[in-house]
Formats: C-alpha cells, sequence, structure tokens
C-alpha cells in the first residue's frame, strides 16, 4: 500500500472518530448554560436612573461580600431599564418602580419559557426640591395639579429628569395629574436627577423633582453639602387628620403619609439559582435591608420606626 493512501485511511478513521466528539462536544457546552452562581461569576442587570446612589452602595457592599461576583450595572430610564429586560439577552434582571404586567407576564412565558421573578424591596419617595432661597416650602397637591397644568404661577420652571420614560414622569402624571399631559411650557426636561438637583440649586424660581435617594440622606456628607443649596419640600396629607403638611422621611413613607411614595422592584430573568437569585436575596435580607434604610427609603423589614423632633422652620 502506497504512503499516501495509507494517510488517508488513517484521516478518515480519525476523522470517524472526531466528529462525534465534537457533536457531543458542542451539545454539552448548549446543555451547560450559564456559569454563575449565587456568589460567583458576572451579570449585567439594568437600574432606572433615580436610585442610582442606593443602589451603587447596594452594589459595593454585595461585591465586597462575595469578592467573586461581579455585578456591572447599567444606569437608565425605567423605559429603557424594561428594553434591555426584553430584548437585550446578556440583561439578567432590571430595579424598577412597577412589577410585570399580564402582558408582561404573558410575553416571558412565550419567550422564556418560564415567569420571571419579581417583588417589591422597598419603597421611595419622590421629592419636591426648591431653591434654597426659596420660602416656597409647602405643597397641596392640587396646587401640584394645577401647576403642572400650566393653569398658575407660571413663572415657576418645574423641571423633571425628563419628559418622556422617566418613573418620576410616569408616576407624577399617573398619581397628580391622573393621566392627563403637562403643560411643557412650565415642565422643563433635564438629562438625569443630579442635573434636576444642580439646575434648582442655581435657579430660585424652580421646583424639581427627584427620587429621595439623592438628596434625603443626612449621614451623606454629599448629599448634607447638596441640602446647602435646595430645600426639601412639604406636601399635604390627605389621610390625615387635619391633613398636615408633612415631609418625606422614613416614617411618612412607611406609613404614607407622604403621598407621593412609589415601590421599589426587582424582576430577575432567571430560573436557577444564579447571581441574580444571590442579589436578591442579599437586597431582600437584613444588610440589604438596612443599606435602604440608610437611605432614607422604606424598608420591608421592620427596624421600628423611632420618634423624632425637626427643628427646621418651613
Amino acid at each position: 500500500m502506497s504512503r499516501k493512501k495509507s494517510n488517508r485511511i488513517i484521516i478518515t478513521v480519525l476523522s470517524c472518530f472526531m466528529i462525534p466528539f465534537f457533536i457531543t462536544g458542542c451539545k454539552d457546552a448548549e446543555k451547560k448554560g450559564p456559569t454563575d452562581t449565587m456568589a460567583t461569576g458576572t451579570i449585567h442587570i439594568s437600574v432606572d436612573e433615580s436610585f442610582k446612589p442606593v443602589m451603587e452602595e447596594q452594589i459595593r457592599v454585595f461585591e465586597q461580600s462575595f469578592p467573586k461576583a461581579h455585578i456591572i450595572a447599567d444606569y437608565k430610564t425605567e423605559a429603557d431599564c424594561f428594553k434591555d429586560f426584553f430584548n437585550d439577552t446578556l440583561n439578567r434582571m432590571v430595579i424598577v418602580t412597577r412589577g410585570l404586567r399580564d402582558d408582561e407576564d404573558a410575553y416571558c412565558l412565550d419567550s422564556l419559557k418560564y415567569y420571571p421573578h419579581w417583588d417589591n424591596i422597598a419603597n421611595d419617595a419622590i421629592t419636591i426640591i426648591v431653591n434654597s432661597k426659596s420660602n416656597d416650602t409647602v405643597f397641596t397637591q392640587e396646587r401640584l395639579r394645577d401647576q403642572l397644568a400650566g393653569k398658575i404661577n407660571r413663572n415657576q420652571k418645574m423641571v423633571f429628569d425628563g419628559l418622556n420614560a422617566t418613573s418620576t414622569v410616569r408616576f407624577i402624571m399617573d398619581s397628580i395629574l391622573k393621566g392627563k399631559q403637562f403643560d411643557t411650557s412650565v415642565v422643563q426636561a433635564i438629562t438625569g436627577s443630579q442635573q434636576v438637583i444642580d439646575y434648582v440649586a442655581k435657579t430660585e424660581n424652580a421646583i424639581g423633582f427627584v427620587g429621595i435617594s439623592w438628596i434625603g440622606n443626612p449621614e451623606d456628607s454629599a448629599q448634607v453639602k447638596m441640602l446647602n443649596k435646595v430645600k426639601i419640600a412639604y406636601v399635604d396629607c390627605q389621610v390625615c387628620d387635619g391633613k398636615p403638611f408633612v415631609k418625606p422621611m422614613q416614617a411618612s413613607i412607611s406609613t404614607r403619609r407622604y403621598p407621593l411614595v412609589r415601590g421599589l422592584y426587582y424582576i430577575l430573568k432567571e430560573n436557577f439559582n444564579g447571581l441574580g437569585t444571590g442579589f436578591v436575596n442579599f437586597l431582600n435580607q437584613e444588610r440589604g435591608q438596612l443599606i435602604f434604610r440608610r437611605a432614607y427609603l422604606g424598608t420591608r423589614m421592620d427596624f421600628g420606626v423611632r420618634r423624632v423632633r425637626i427643628n427646621q422652620k418651613l
């Protein structure tokens, strides 16, 4: 037998052995799927930008506790978070201000073949801020509704973190305007919560709307510094005897005495015990809840509420 013919026979025999090996290897790789665990690996999540300060702290402490775990967070509008959740295969979880609707649940079951997990993890307040030189620190819900609609006080600019797609805008439209539209000649859109704070700090006649975690923590030196430039306003409590005016604080958020309260939710695209599940457990348990508490959000876990005296003039 010639050497060339012998080589062809050897190659043919090896190919017969190698082809099943490659097929089996591909199938095994497909079966493996995600390799992260509840305490190791890397995942991508999307977070509503209005919760950036508190969620950055949550991720920092979680990664310090589990050094082999890495959570890559993108901070964006709530609508963009949902786009990531439904369209981006890398996205594992979103942190937003609502759970899934029935049609969204059904879509996920059809595309993923399982229902995503979602639940409330804390409660947040939309805070009304004014310039530090302003004495206009008391608002009724009726005044807010009329002013946002452009019926009164048209000389005051009302500033949001965008006019479309943000959770703050959606909440105010649903809860205060009851589905009606803003007067866009009065309401101004700025990109991001920090920019809203900066604008109000520079504009004496402006009114801004931001999440409490951006401005309400007296233990955060950066936020205390910002509170020298802006003031947190009071809103009337319509479920209280005498309808007093209240500020967004943990007690008034937890009891819903402060009217502009919204939930904070996780939605997890994971049907196994992966890193997303581990992070959700952390957020729900004592350490995560204490971080929410230190950020002055309302917690799901009952830590007790102390009575305090506020020495601050209106």
